[in-house]
């Protein structure tokens, strides 16, 4: 492997070989590429569940209005 004169040195002065603390470093200061804003979650699951609510008040209305006609 080539000589990294960027690598962190130890308290002894000897590098780290393999380079693992400077790569770590660029793994976490890296961006995401491709990405310019957080991504959406799907509206599918959120408009079910509103769906499913609305039925389940209309349903219980109509059990209620049943009952009390």
């Amino acid at each position: 492997m080539a000589h990294n004169p960027h690598a962190p040195q130890g308290p002894e002065g000897q590098h780290d070989p393999a380079g693992s603390t400077q790569m770590f470093r660029a793994f976490v200061d890296e961006t995401p590429q491709g990405r310019s804003r957080p991504q959406q979650a799907p509206a599918g699951p959120r408009i079910g569940l509103i769906v499913g609510v609305v039925a389940a008040i209309a349903l219980v209305a109509a059990v209620a209005w049943l009952a009390l006609k």
